[in-house]
Parts: structure tokens; sequence; C-alpha cells
């Protein structure tokens, strides 16, 4: 027999876990990454004799892959891939190839915001109900690696738009769409109805039992809906009025119905805040309920639930002034959402690498919500130019230490000095990661010094 060579492009977590369980279930592997290894992920490609290289792409022994595993991060314009698929070779995402070998019931969960968030707390609300579930996708540690094994019943996996691209057979028993937004389009040729199209591919494999969890708010979500309606059991989300089956925030109230399943709880009775959040834990509770989870356990879960970092992070207080750290929100959407969830006046810290973003739909927030903008970037014209009308208190710096020194002497007691950039971090940081913790390091110093 004939063994298939399987090459691994790109390696990261995703790319080195591929690799591994391409070895465990008997391929010729080979991994190539053109730029340099993590010093973890070459010493495990050692350990296992899996051969590699770093820091190019030899094409010669790529094109003689009978399947390439890509990493999301590697667009499919890059000419190495367009080779590959000239010559019919099939180029499939990690999850797609992790698929193939568990039987574990998989939660798939996307959206323009909202998914990290959304899938760690359905991971937790599983969890809490003592599920066997693991955590995988765009989040926490390689979906193959842990197939390898395969001891997991339930696998909760957050989908970004790049692994959905080179997905085409992976069924998901419970399919989450939270909204559909603006984001990543150089990758989509500007062309947002591409956009749209890669989100939508979660329903690709949809059978008439699956669930189908979505927010009925998004436009841009019904649209699509009206063009082709899939046979699945659909779930709808509302924050302005009541649907049932689904979920709905009726005056501060959450409101879940699902087959003979209901759930009620207070908004207020959760650590989480804002609309935003209102529709990722009524996806979470519909995906709950989906797998049988009772409601008092999922009343348990949602009260117990801690978020990620840099999602609406409380960083401290400091005379009276509440910092928080919204590192995460990297497009208008996710501004939206924070402004939308303050109750207190706010120092809004923005800036970054903008992704031509338009800042229309925060016109409202800001007048009513927003005392003074500090700009954390390099290049700063466009906020500065949107908002100087609006806005008499404006400050440009790229020093994290400047903005927060700059928030607290504007800010009054009962305040809010909101990070909430609506722009890549890549100007100034490492990652949105190395943004939200210089941020939090510096209101922590000014802790100690005040």
């Amino acid at each position: 027999m004939v063994v298939q060579k399987i090459v691994v492009l790109g390696g990261g977590e995703s790319g080195v876990g591929a690799a591994l369980l391409a070895q465990a279930k008997g391929f010729d592997v080979f991994l190539s990454d053109k730029g340099a290894l993590a010093d973890s992920y070459r010493l495990t490609l050692q350990d296992a004799g899996i051969p590699f290289e770093e820091g190019q792409h030899t094409e010669e022994r790529i094109l003689a892959a009978s399947e390439v595993i890509k990493s999301p991060g590697i667009p499919a314009t890059v000419p190495l891939v367009q080779k590959l698929r000239a010559q019919g070779i099939s180029v499939i995402s990690e999850i797609e190839f992790a698929a193939r070998y568990t039987n574990a019931r998989l939660i798939g969960i996307t959206g323009s915001n909202g998914k990290t968030t959304t899938t760690l707390l359905i991971y937790h609300l599983l969890k809490t109900a003592g599920l066997n579930v693991g955590l995988a996708g765009n989040i926490g540690d390689s979906f193959a690696e842990q197939v390898i094994t395969d001891t997991f019943d339930y696998f909760v996996l957050e989908l970004s738009s790049f692994q959905l691209d080179d997905m085409y057979h992976t069924h998901l028993d419970v399919m989450v769409l939270l909204n559909i937004t603006p984001d990543h389009l150089d990758r989509y040729n500007y062309d947002f109805d591409q956009y749209v199209a890669s989100k939508f591919r979660i329903l690709q494999n949809a059978l008439p039992e699956d669930d189908f969890i979505y927010f009925a708010e998004s436009q841009p979500i019904m649209t699509e809906l009206a063009r082709h309606t899939p046979a699945v059991q659909a779930l709808p989300i509302s924050l302005a009025k009541t649907v049932s089956p689904g979920g709905q925030l009726i005056d501060g109230q959450l409101t879940a119905t699902n087959g003979e399943q209901s759930f009620t709880l207070a908004q207020a009775e959760t650590p989480l805040r804002g609309p935003h959040n209102a529709i990722n834990m009524l996806a979470a509770i519909l995906a709950a309920q989906s797998l049988g989870v009772s409601r008092e356990t999922i009343e348990t879960g949602l009260k117990t639930f801690q978020n990620a970092a840099h999602r609406l992070e409380p960083a401290g207080i400091i005379n009276g002034v509440q910092f928080i750290n919204d590192s995460k929100a990297t497009n208008v959407d996710s501004v939206f959402y924070a402004l939308s969830s303050m109750d207190a006046p706010v120092i809004w810290i923005a800036g970054g690498l903008d992704k031509g973003n338009d800042y229309s739909q925060l016109d409202e927030l800001v007048g009513q919500k927003v005392k003074a903008l500090i700009c954390l970037g390099v290049d700063n014209h466009k906020l500065v130019e949107y908002f100087g009308n609006t806005l008499s208190s404006i400050h440009e710096t790229r020093q994290v230490e400047d903005a927060v020194a700059q928030g607290l002497a504007w800010a009054q007691p009962g305040d809010v000095v909101l990070l909430s950039p609506a722009c890549a971090s890549f100007d100034l940081f490492k990652n949105y990661e190395d943004r939200g913790n210089q941020f939090k390091a510096a209101v922590r110093n000014l802790l100690m010094n005040a």
C-alpha cells in the first residue's frame, strides 16, 4: 500500500498538532514554515521524528503532497497555495483533518465578534454539567493533537472565517453564528459578500436534526438566510422581540426556550454586562440546552463564569476611577458593544492600525457616553478628524503609560477609562494581548504610586 504524503504548511499550534495526528494515523508527514518556529514547537517535532523546514518553502517537496493541511494564517491567494490547487491537490484546515478522526459531537461557534467569550462559556457550562468535553479551534490546544487520543465526547470549537474557508466535509451538531460585521476584508477582495459566505460555511453540512443558533438582529445574517433557508432546527436570538424557540433579553431577563427546556435568569445576576454579552450568553444557554444540560446547571455555570482576558476586563480602580481593558476590541462593532455596556462617563482610549474603519455607528454612543478621547497609535489622524467636532478633549500619544495617566487626569470619581481600540495593535504592540497587558501594567504602576 502506498503511504499518502501529508504536508503541513505553518508550524504553529494547529500545524504542529496536525503533523502529530497525521503521523499517528500512519501518513508520511512533512511540515514547512516560511518563518521561524517557536522553540517549543521545534522541539516537539524533533522529539516526534517529524521532518520539517523553517525559513523557506521547498516547493518541489510540497507539490509532491497527496494532501496539504494549511495554517489559517496563510491566505488562499499565496502563489504556492494556488499552485497546489491548480494541480488538484487537496488543501484543508486542521479542523477538517482532525474531524475525520473523532466521533465526538461538535459544537462550532463563529461570528465577527464574541466568538471567544461564547466558546469559553459553552465549554464552561458543559464542564459544569460534568460532560467529557474538549476545547479547541481558534483557542486553546490543537484540535488535531487532542484527537490523537480521542477521549472526549464533545468538542467546543471556536471557528474563524479563515478556518471555515478550508473546511468542506466537517459536520457540526450545533452551529452558532453570533453576528457578521465588516472585518478581515483584505482577505476577501474587500467584498463583504465573500466574507458573509465564508461565515455561512458553518452550515454547509448541516442535517435537519442539527441546531442552528443565530442572532436575528444581524442584518447580514438575515439577508443571507433569506437567500437559502437551511434545513436545520433554527434557534434565533433577539434583543427586540419574543422568539420561541430561541432566546431573548426582555426587561433585563435572559430567557431561552429549546425543545421542552426553558430558562430564565436576570442578566444582572451574571458577571457579563452589556447587550453583546446577552447575545453571547443566550447562544451558550441554547447550545447547552441542545446537549441536555439542566436549567439548574446552566444557572450555576453562568454565575461562576470568568471571561478571557482583554474582553471588558476590569484592570483596577484608582481614586474611584475604573479602568477597563477591552484590547480585544479590534473593530468598530466591538467598540459599539463596549460603549453600550457602560453606565458611567467614559474616557475612551482608541487607536492603532486602522482597518478601513467606519466610525459613524458610534456617533450616538460617543455623544452620550464619552467625555474625552485618547488616541494611542502611530497615525491618529482619522480618529482625530472624525471625533474632533464631537469631543473637546482629545489627546494623542504613542505611550500606553501616558494614555493611562492622561485618562486618570481627566476622569472624575465614578468615571471609566476604557481601552477599546477599534484598531489592530501592530503599529505599537506585538498583538492585542501585548497591548492589553501593557495597559494593565500601566494601571498597576499608577495604583502603586497613587
